[in-house]
């Protein structure tokens, strides 16, 4: 029987599905109880010596030192409150400091906070920890991603330290800072509860796919663009999204809370500043899917001729089964991993090939296709 995806909503009210398992990510050990994870079935053995066989990665079973008061001190004054109004409309979200000159800075934030915005009808306001305000422009934006890139006129402002979200470990503690309801500067504290998480949300064919930080620390609607913060003070993840179990409207926090990796936005960021047009690119496999497809993966209807999927070979009729090691449950999935590589990176994909082929595992290169802004 297929996996049922379940629902959620975006923290500025927007919907949202989500499947997929966790990952354990290799860490150095450094004190506490010692113990090395099989790295293909994350069994757990404890290391008298802090020495692992070959094939098992070390971890550290201890709770890192977390110096909330100190760091939200710190943070908190390049974490900023978002204001968003139309002539018909109004609502706030979050936002961070990713750069700044002596004259200006960029602000990021998600899509959806300044998306009723974006035709170039209202104005967008941030306002900083200490009172500030300042009108901001969009630079540029990727529906896909879930990311937006804000300018403001005001420099010389503490930029957050980006850190590695390739390297996160379920259970390692977690602090997120935003702006929830409209209260500015709220931190609140938990947990990575898993990582992986494919979450999708937007109308069809305005969908933004993450490939998603999943966090117990309280997270709710305005907390969107938000700054996840880790241990050593450096922002993690873009918090985006939070389930519920409402109907028909949007409830608080429930432990589950969801952030765009920050390694993933990054290069989003990056492109959309550079870019000449402020646009920003998304990897191609090169296949449509089959959306009536009910089993467990993502089956291929057809290939786009010359691209990745096609030059490696796999045939049309394919059933994804796992991409990067990862594991495909559905069409979601299978876009949300695709898109958490970078264009032009080789990745494994596993497929059960058509007509009881069997299972064949190609290795793709991926292409380059403007992402929608």
């Amino acid at each position: 029987m297929k996996k049922t995806s379940l629902y959620f909503l975006i923290a500025f009210v927007l919907g949202a599905s989500v499947a997929g398992g966790i990952a354990v990510a290799e860490i150095s050990n450094t004190g506490g109880v010692k113990a090395c994870v099989d790295n293909k079935t994350k069994v757990l053995f404890l290391s008298a010596n802090g020495k692992c066989a070959k094939g098992r990665s070390p971890l550290e079973l201890t709770t890192n030192a977390f110096d909330v008061k100190n760091l939200a001190a710190t943070i908190t004054p390049s974490v900023v409150s978002i204001a968003v109004e139309t002539a018909t409309s109004g609502g706030t979200g979050s936002g961070w400091v990713y750069q700044s000159s002596t004259s200006s800075s960029y602000i990021i934030t998600n899509n959806h906070v300044i998306d009723a915005v974006a035709s170039g009808t209202g104005t967008i306001t941030v306002e900083f920890s200490n009172g500030n305000q300042a009108e901001a422009k969009i630079i540029g934006r990727d529906k896909a991603y879930d990311v937006a890139v804000l300018q403001i006129n005001k420099g010389n402002l503490a930029a957050l330290n980006i850190g590695d979200s390739t390297k996160l470990v379920v259970g390692e503690p977690v602090m997120a800072i935003g702006s929830p309801l409209g209260l500015a500067s709220t931190v609140t504290t938990g947990i990575i509860s898993a990582l992986n998480r494919p979450v999708s949300a937007g109308s069809v064919g305005q969908e933004s796919f993450v490939n998603a930080i999943q966090t117990d620390a309280a997270i709710n609607p305005g907390n969107s663009g938000g700054a996840l913060i880790n241990a050593q003070g450096q922002i993690i993840g873009v918090n985006s999204a939070i389930a519920t179990l409402s109907t028909g409207g949007t409830s608080g926090s429930i432990g589950l809370g969801f952030a765009i990796p920050i390694s993933e936005a990054k290069r989003v960021i990056d492109e959309i500043i550079t870019s000449p047009t402020n646009t920003s690119t998304r990897p191609l496999l090169g296949v449509y899917f089959d959306n009536t497809y009910e089993g467990i993966g993502a089956k291929i209807l057809r290939l786009t001729p010359g691209e990745g999927a096609d030059a490696a070979g796999i045939p049309a009729g394919s059933i994804i089964k796992s991409i990067g090691g990862q594991r495909v449950v559905d069409v979601i999935g299978a876009i949300v991993r695709i898109r958490s590589y970078a264009p032009g990176a080789t990745v494994s994909v596993t497929v059960d090939l058509p007509n009881g082929g069997g299972s064949k595992t190609f290795t793709v290169k991926l292409g380059k296709a403007p992402s929608n802004g």
